[in-house]
């Protein structure tokens, strides 16, 4: 196993590289996506994997379609692919070319939770644990046989922000354990029962909209299942307000879901559909900076107060 193209593209894939390289791989070409226009300024931004690429002087290939666009990597002759949150299908004519095979390094243990976006559903759902799977890459989303996988317990407090760097450095640590056993074929593949297959697609716009009907659970795993990034929101006098964390306050109140009941410097508490509270910590009105609730009732002029109502 002496060449390995990796591909991969956000932060996630990045430790992952790093700890291939650092354990004397051979990584001779980085596979990612295109730079895309980032930020207000819409500034032209190179990927993080290409960003790694390039200070580890490794050759780096961005194809816009990879299934129209793939030649250059089989030019590279490599032993063995690895994937990693790379972003697009590998097409057939890529997965037959080398000795090893291709395999990703996904961030759940399947078949629970295929797709793009498994660290923010592993939260948003509730989830007590997820983990890491490394397998072999088919046509098909995630679906492909079980090489090895390792457990990641998630706190009560962990965001998609702790919860991604625990299991990226999980990750690391699993393909490297892996690769010894996959070059000796020590490993018996475990095929996916696709009846029990979950799915993760990429957060959509409506679900970063906090419904106030839910439960104070269910609003809290919405808070910091898009924390940092998306980040949930609600309307307050018609402008919307990111809702950047907030913690159950499981006391009964009395009042309609979405209504603020109490208003103190550590934040202010909205009744949720379950009777309960959370308590709102940190936010960030419209065309403002992330503030504690505590600096934005010192400077705001349309002060919030009990029996004011949050969302539409």
């Amino acid at each position: 196993m002496k060449r390995i193209v990796f591909m991969g593209t956000p932060d996630f894939s990045v430790p992952i590289l790093e700890n291939l390289v650092k354990a004397g791989y051979e990584v001779v070409l980085v596979v990612t996506q295109p730079d895309r226009p980032k930020g207000r300024k819409k500034i032209l931004t190179a990927p993080p994997v290409k960003q790694t690429a390039d200070k580890l002087n490794i050759p780096v290939f961005q194809p816009e379609k990879l299934k129209n666009d793939y030649q250059p990597i089989i030019d590279y002759q490599p032993d063995l692919i690895v994937t990693a949150a790379y972003g697009q299908i590998l097409p057939s004519e890529l997965l037959n070319v080398p000795e090893y095979g291709c395999i990703n390094v996904h961030a759940s243990l399947l078949p629970e939770l295929r797709g793009g976006a498994p660290i923010h559903y592993a939260i948003l759902q509730g989830k007590k644990e997820t983990g890491v799977t490394i397998m072999y890459m088919v046509e098909k989303l995630d679906a492909g046989d079980i090489l090895t996988q390792v457990k990641v317990p998630i706190a009560d407090d962990d965001n998609v922000g702790i919860l991604h760097e625990k299991l990226a450095s999980a990750g690391a640590d699993l393909l490297l354990d892996t690769l010894p056993k996959l070059a000796t074929h020590s490993i018996t593949p475990q095929k996916q029962n696709d009846q029990e297959a979950t799915f993760a697609a990429n957060i959509k716009r409506e679900q970063e909209k906090i419904d106030w009907a839910n439960s104070n659970i269910a609003i809290y795993n919405q808070i910091r299942g898009l924390n940092p990034w998306p980040v949930a929101f609600t309307t307050y006098n018609g402008s919307r307000m990111k809702i950047w964390w907030g913690e159950p306050d499981n006391t009964t109140y009395q009042g309609t879901p979405g209504e603020i009941v109490r208003v103190s410097d550590e934040g202010f508490t909205v009744i949720c559909g379950n009777g309960q509270g959370i308590t709102i910590k940190e936010i960030q009105p419209a065309g403002k900076k992330r503030m504690t609730v505590y600096d934005y009732l010192r400077g705001a002029s349309d002060r919030i107060k009990s029996g004011t109502k949050l969302g539409d």
